[in-house]
Parts: structure tokens; sequence; C-alpha cells
């Protein structure tokens, strides 16, 4: 057999053996989506972004873009990236719960849990997208809500994951939080954080 032909019967062969991998990838695919329910990404409805500092160590903080999703009465569940562009890094988990449930928990549970109060009434807390009233009666309801957060990627600047999970916190004083992440959060978003503030304070959103 000329080289020729071989190499056209080799092509074909290949072909036809990409052609029907690619059938038997759809074909899993199709039979691996659960028929008639919504997989769990899909449910994460609500994009907030704020920043997280750790709390063991005040100088480590970072901005955090959640995507959050009710898991049961008075409890949200929120998945955190570095940002909202493609390719962004998973870097740790949230878990939001009213402040009737925080009360029950015991005190060695309460300490991993951090107040949103401070960030809401500062602006640093925000909806992307979202008009300013819709965003203010959301807040009204987070305002006096706690958080559980681990950063299992704990620095969004190293290429892999590195160490232990970090417990993280949110700032809840004025002076804490490095300005030049807010000035770049904002330059992003197009948006003013101390405008927002201001917005809030009007509106009555104080924590009490």
């Amino acid at each position: 057999m000329k080289r020729r032909e071989m190499l056209g019967i080799l092509g074909t062969a290949a072909t036809v053996g990409l052609t029907a991998g690619s059938e038997a990838r759809a074909d899993h695919e199709a039979e691996a989506k659960p028929k008639g329910e919504e997989l769990p990404p899909s449910q994460f409805h609500l994009a907030l972004c704020a920043f997280h500092v750790a709390k063991a160590n005040p100088k480590f903080q970072v901005e955090a873009h959640h995507f959050c999703a009710g898991v049961g009465d008075g409890v949200h569940q929120c998945v955190i990236y570095d940002s909202r562009e493609k390719g962004a890094k998973l870097i740790g988990v949230e878990y939001i719960i009213t402040d009737a449930i925080y009360q029950t928990l015991p005190a060695a549970e309460k300490a991993y849990y951090h107040p949103h109060t401070y960030e809401i009434t500062a602006g640093l807390l925000v909806i992307p997208g979202m008009s300013a009233a819709e965003e203010d009666a959301v807040m009204g309801k987070l305002i006096t809500t706690w958080g559980k957060t681990w950063h299992t990627w704990p620095d969004p600047k190293t290429p892999l994951p590195m160490g232990d999970p970090i417990l993280m916190w949110a700032f809840t004083e004025d002076g804490q939080i490095n300005p030049a992440l807010v000035e770049a959060r904002d330059s992003k978003l197009k948006m003013s954080t101390p405008e927002v503030r201001k917005r809030r304070a009007r509106a009555g959103l104080d924590g009490k």
C-alpha cells in the first residue's frame, strides 16, 4: 500500500474516532446531568462583593466576591472568588446565619462568626448591578446576620492554594481597611463606597 493511501486511511480513522468520542462524551454528559433538576452551582443567585481580613493577621486583606444561595431557614451558603472575571480563583466559602440562630450557638462556635453590620453601614458590602433601592432592601435583611468564613486558597496571589485554610473576618470599624483596596474595587465596579455609605445612612441602615 502506498504511503499516501495509508495516511488517508489513518486520517479517516482518526476522524471517525474523534467523532465517536465526542458523541460518547455528549451522551455521558447528558446522562450525568440530573433530569428536571438544577445543578447546585446554578442555585447561587445573589452576587455580593466585600472585603475579608484574616482574623489572626489584620494586615492580610483581600477583595472577596460571594455567590450565595439559601440552604435552609435563616441559613445561606456562599462560594467566594477573588474576582468576577473569567478564570477567577475559588478562594473559600462563607456560611451566613441570622442573629436568632447565632444567639443559640455555644460560645466556642460563636468565636468563628463575624458580624456584618459595619461592612454594610460603611458601604463595603455591595451587590454589583443591582439598583440602589433593591440593594438597600437586601442589606436591610443582612445587616444583623453573622458569617463564618474560611479561605482555602489563603493568598490568591499564589499560583496554587498553599498551607492551611484561614479563618477570615469582616471589618468592624473605621481605619481598619487598606484604602487602596477600596479605591481599586470602586474603580473596577465604577462606584463610590463613600457615596454608598451616605446613601445607607439616609436609608436608616444602622443595624439597630
